[in-house]
Order: structure tokens, then C-alpha cells, then sequence
């Protein structure tokens, strides 16, 4: 009787699962995709009018200002339709690239995805980038024309760029308006109709993927995960298999707007388990959760540690703030594991953190969220990338600052991170985007024309060459009309020289660079004429070099404040003068010797903009 009822009860939770859809959604940044998901939890009563506001899913007032998702988010909504009570899952996920491999396991977390193009705007970099992702985890692909009720939408021509893209057909794709709510109840209609319902076995051990974490100051980290196979209750003794940590799962539910408790979650359930973990570092994106006794030893497929792409030193204004930085620092890397840091002293700027970011947009949302949540004001430094060093000896050394490097008497060549990158734009604007490509010492390797006037360029190049000032660079040139995406290929052998800076024969650590050899000249001869007119005058001349080891490659001068020490003179014999001045030049020979230089925080900033 006992088994008989086992059977019964697995059967209900087979049934069950029939009518679980889970589903993501990807596009481009502003292509509506975070109004569209407040519509669907209007539209299936998820979110109260009471409760609602726009971006519902955006938690942070800087995604909110900045239209963009920097968290991805989950959140299950309950829709009815022919009779039947479906359960959606929707994974939210970022649209910036920064942030793609955040994007990468919310995918594998789903067996749907909509993808929601700009009718006004057309197919962009990172929908393409993020549609590939989804194709590649087999997921069924809903196509969604969004913005129709602009009077700029051109919805035939933007069609035709999707039926080409992913060769379906006209009637498969949805014309919808996030801001109306127009084609919403189509695109529900889909979702049950088209994304198959989840697979798996409920009595098998346990399998779930976690695609997020957020930190709780009360309740510590909260996991959100997907279980592929078996079950997980309230109480049960579990294993993070990437970390090997081991908690006793206090509480797990389902996420609605709120989190909601459950006894037990199954397969192809979406959830969250809260385990008192007060260190985000043991929660990672991507780890399996599995039983300590009876657990799976097959981990799911796809876990990789979030590496840093861009590195750059945070300093406080004042020194004595550094212990309050720190602070900061651990607090914000609760809230987001990406961020890496170590700390780090300099000459120029006293003690601060070296910080890893998982590219520009990161490290730029991090310096604004240390200045509104915790009110630090900070000194960032030039940002760079890691490059790899080769020793004579045969050793291979990560080098993440330039004061890293060994010397040239050690080293035999460096290697530095390329990038495949995908740039679409309009065809007008072909010959100034290649020639700042070639610029940034990249190679073309592709040219696809989407339609008739967009084109989709895909270069090699160094990611040390897109962390100053490319993008803006392309947006400029580009009338803001090309979008860009790039992902990692690996290392190349460069021939890179350290750059360094120096002010009246002191060098200056914070603002030294690993540069290519060709561009160090007229890189060093740019910064020096910047920090000239950037560092105040004093009472001697300041001397600003750029040298390559021993040799000064560019010099500039910042002239002495003159007073005129003849002034009281009058008449005379010309060797009082003489003497006055041979004293006023004693006294500032003496003054240079034991004088500092301050550089203002404007000076390390502007090596960002040195085209300006």
C-alpha cells in the first residue's frame, strides 16, 4: 500500500512538472525588455496595483536611472489558460556584456527564451551574442517585435532581419508594445504553447544549478537555483560541489515578489535556499547543489569561475578613510561575488585595493554604488588588463599592475587577452569604424550585411585597446548607431613596453602603463601635455618625462611661478641684481629637492580621455 501510494504521489508531481514553463528573455540594452516583463506580471496578477512600479524587476535606483539590469532577477508567476493553471518561471537576465556570464547560467537554467528586438531600432551586437548563447543550450527561441506602437517602428524591415537571423517564419513573430500592453497575452499564449515543460526524474539525487545569488544582511546569502533532477526540503543536509561547502538547508520556497516558503521544491522547479552563509565567496554562479548522503557525483555541466577582465587601483581621497574602504569593499562584494580585490600600496596615492571588474560598465557601476550606498569618495586609477609574462627561466607570471613586471634583464616576452569583437552599425559608417579599429591595432575578419544599409563587423583585437575610450570613441563616430559586443579568444604574444611617468626624476607608480611599443611615443608625448596643464604651478619648474626604462621618450615643463626679486632695485650696479638672483636661484634649486608635486585627482582620470 505504502508504495502504492509512492507511485500516485510521483505521478502528481510528473503532472506537475507538464505545466512548469521555464523561460528567459534576451535583447540588446533599451529594447524594452524589463517594461515587458512588468506587463506579464500585470497580466497574470503577480504584482499588485498597489505594489507596482516600472522596472519592477530593478531593484537598485541605479538600474532604475540608468534603464539597464545589472542583477539578473527570478520570478514565478501563475497563469491560467484553456483550464488548465500553468507555473512561468521567468529568469530575468543583464543585456550588457559585462555581465554575459551571469546571462550564460540563467540560460542554462531555462528551457525557452524570448527574444525581443526594437522595432524602431532593429537587431543589435548583444542580441545576437545572447541569441547564440540561448541556441546553444537548444533553447525554443519566441521571437517578440517590441516598441509597435512608435510612429518610428519600421516592423517589415525589422522582421525580415529576424526571419533571417533565426530562419522562422512571419507568423511565428509576436508585434507587441511593453509601454501598451499590446500582443502581451500572445506572447503568454506562446510561452504554453511553444517552450516545452521541463524534463527530469524527482525520485533521482538531487541536481541544481545555481544562476544567482543575493545577499541578505539578516539571513546571510541566498541562493536562487534550478533543480534539473530530484528534490530538496526544509532541513536537509546539502553540498555545494564547486566550493565542497556543506549547509543544512534552513529554508527553501519558491520567488514570487516576495520569497515564499515551501516544504519541499521538485524537479524543474525554480528556487531559493537560504543557509546562513555569510561569505559570498562559497556561493558561486554556475556550482551544483547536491545531498551529502544519496547526492548526485555528476555536477551539471558549464561551471566556470568569473574572471576578471579590467583592473584598476581604488584609493580614498584621504589616507585615513582606507580602514572604511575596506568596509565598503566587503560589503558591495556581498552583493556581488564578481568583483575581486587585494589590497595595494602606492607612492603617489597611499594605500588602496587593486580591483579586478568584469569590464568598463562594471567597474564603472561599482565606483558609483561605493559613492551612493556608502558614500566614499575614491581616486580610481588607470584601468588595464592582466597579461601573462614569460620569464628566460621559462616561468609564466600574471601581471596585473605594470609595477608587476619583472625586469628586462628576466623577462623574454609578454602575452595579452584578444578579443572577438561584433560591431553592427550602418553601412555609412563602414570606413571611420575601420580605420579606428585599425587604430586599436585590430584585424577584420568578417563583413555580413544584415539588410541592405546594416552591416555586422566582427575584428580581432587587444582588450587593452577597448578599456580607454573606445566606446565612446564608436558611439561618437558612429552617430551612436553601432552597438558593440565582445567576448575573449585568449592570449597572443604583443611587443608591450612598461611606460612610466615621471615628475622631476620621481616616478609616479599610479599612473605607469603597459603599452604597445609602436604607440608609446605618442602616448607618452599626450600625457605629458595633459599633466601639464593639469598640475598647478609652483615655485620651481616641474619636469614631466615618460621614459621607457633608462630612455625619456617625451618631456614637458611646468613653469615656475616667477616673483621678481630686482624689483626693489633701483639703480645701482648690476652685480646686486645678480646677486639677488643667484640667491632666488639657490633657494629654488633647494625648494625642488625637497618639494612635493601634488597631482590632482583630475590628472589620473585624464589619461582616459587624452583625445579631448
Amino acid at each position: 500500500m505504502q508504495k502504492q501510494s509512492g507511485v500516485s504521489f510521483l505521478v502528481v508531481i510528473l503532472q506537475a512538472m507538464k505545466n512548469i514553463r521555464n523561460f528567459c528573455i534576451i535583447a540588446h540594452i533599451d529594447h524594452g525588455k524589463s517594461t515587458l516583463a512588468d506587463r506579464l506580471l500585470q497580466m497574470t496578477n503577480t504584482i499588485s496595483v498597489r505594489d507596482f512600479q516600472d522596472q519592477a524587476l530593478d531593484n537598485m535606483d541605479l538600474e532604475r536611472e540608468r534603464g539597464i539590469t545589472i542583477k539578473s532577477h527570478a520570478i514565478q508567476m501563475e497563469y491560467e489558460q484553456d483550464g488548465e493553471n500553468y507555473i512561468l518561471n521567468l529568469i530575468d537576465t543583464p543585456g550588457h556584456v559585462d555581465f554575459s556570464y551571469e546571462v550564460s547560467r540563467s540560460i542554462a537554467a531555462c528551457e525557452g527564451a524570448l527574444l525581443i528586438v526594437d522595432a524602431t531600432q532593429g537587431i543589435e551586437a548583444q542580441t545576437i551574442s545572447n541569441l547564440y548563447l540561448a541556441l546553444e543550450h537548444d533553447l525554443t527561441i519566441i521571437p517578440v517585435l517590441n516598441k509597435m506602437d512608435l510612429d518610428s517602428a519600421m516592423p517589415e524591415e525589422v522582421a525580415d532581419q529576424i526571419i533571417d537571423l533565426i530562419g522562422c517564419d512571419l507568423e511565428e513573430i509576436i508585434p507587441a508594445s511593453g509601454k501598451t500592453g499590446f500582443g502581451v497575452d500572445k506572447i503568454l499564449e506562446a510561452i504554453v504553447a511553444k517552450v516545452p515543460p521541463p524534463t527530469g526524474n524527482p525520485d533521482a539525487p538531487l541536481q541544481a544549478l545555481i544562476f544567482d545569488s543575493v545577499y541578505n544582511s539578516f539571513r546571510g546569502v541566498i541562493a536562487y537555483f534550478r533543480i534539473f533532477n530530484g528534490k530538496i526540503s526544509q532541513g536537509d543536509l546539502v553540498k555545494f560541489m564547486a566550493t565542497k561547502k556543506e549547509y543544512d538547508a534552513d529554508e527553501v520556497g519558491v520567488l514570487k515578489m516576495r520569497q515564499v516558503p515551501k516544504k519541499t521544491i521538485y524537479a524543474g522547479d525554480v528556487g531559493y535556499i537560504i543557509s546562513g552563509i555569510k561569505d559570498a565567496r562559497e556561493v558561486k554562479v554556475g556550482d551544483t547543489i547536491t545531498h551529502i548522503t544519496g547526492g548526485t557525483t555528476q555536477p551539471i555541466q558549464g561551471f566556470e569561475n568569473v574572471k576578471p577582465m579590467v583592473f584598476a587601483g581604488i584609493y580614498p581621497v584621504e589616507n585615513d578613510d582606507f580602514e572604511e574602504l575596506r568596509n565598503a569593499m566587503e560589503k558591495l562584494q556581498l552583493n556581488d561575488a564578481s568583483l575581486t580585490f587585494e589590497p595595494e600600496s602606492s607612492a603617489a596615492l597611499g594605500f588602496g585595493f587593486r580591483c579586478g571588474f568584469l569590464g568598463m560598465l562594471h567597474m564603472e557601476i561599482v565606483q558609483e554604488r561605493l559613492e551612493r550606498e556608502f558614500e566614499m569618495t575614491v581616486i580610481t586609477t588607470v584601468p588595464n588588463v592582466s597579461y601573462w609574462a614569460h620569464t628566460k627561466k621559462g616561468e609564466k607570471l600574471i601581471v596585473n599592475n605594470p609595477s608587476d613586471l619583472p625586469g628586462p634583464n628576466v623577462l623574454d616576452f609578454i602575452e595579452e587577452p584578444y578579443i572577438k569583437a561584433q560591431i553592427i552599425t550602418k553601412s555609412e559608417y563602414i570606413g571611420t569604424i575601420m580605420s579606428l579599429c585599425m587604430d586599436k591595432r585590430g584585424q577584420i575578419k568578417n563583413q555580413v550585411y544584415l539588410s541592405t544599409d546594416r552591416v555586422e563587423l566582427t575584428f580581432e583585437m587587444p582588450l587593452s585597446e577597448i578599456v580607454f575610450d573606445f566606446y565612446d570613441r564608436l558611439k561618437t563616430i558612429s552617430r551612436g548607431y553601432a552597438s558593440f559586443d565582445y567576448y575573449p579568444i585568449g592570449y597572443r604574444e604583443s611587443d608591450l613596453v612598461k611606460l612610466d611617468i615621471l615628475l622631476n626624476g620621481d616616478q609616479v607608480d599610479a599612473l605607469s602603463a603597459l603599452i604597445h611599443r609602436a604607440n608609446s611615443y605618442e602616448f607618452g608625448k599626450k600625457i605629458c601635455e595633459k599633466l601639464r596643464k593639469l598640475i598647478p604651478r609652483q615655485q620651481y619648474d616641474i619636469a614631466i618625462q615618460a621614459g621607457i626604462g633608462a630612455k625619456i621618450i617625451a618631456r614637458e615643463t611646468v613653469k615656475a611661478l616667477r616673483k621678481d626679486v630686482t624689483a626693489k632695485c633701483y639703480g645701482g650696479d648690476i652685480t646686486r641684481k645678480r646677486k639677488l638672483l643667484e640667491k632666488q636661484k639657490k633657494g629654488k634649486k633647494r625648494m625642488r629637492q625637497i618639494g612635493n608635486v601634488e597631482v590632482p585627482q583630475s590628472a589620473f582620470m585624464a589619461v582616459l580621455k587624452l583625445d579631448d
